[in-house]
């Protein structure tokens, strides 16, 4: 199986869970949560400053 990572925290992605998210220009984006995708893409928050992001950048 492929392991993926959320494109928001940086965290592991089971098989089978998350979001996966394209935009119109072919970029593809993968959510960990809800949560993740809301601050990613409605709120447009940097990751990297988000303190419960993990500090993978």
């Amino acid at each position: 199986m492929e392991e993926r990572k959320c494109s928001f925290c940086n965290r592991n992605i089971e098989a089978g869970t998350g979001k996966i998210y394209a935009k119109k220009d072919g970029t593809v984006f993968y959510f960990c949560s809800s949560k993740c995708e809301k601050n990613m893409t409605k709120l447009k928050r940097v990751p990297r400053r988000i303190e419960w992001a993990i500090k993978g950048w």
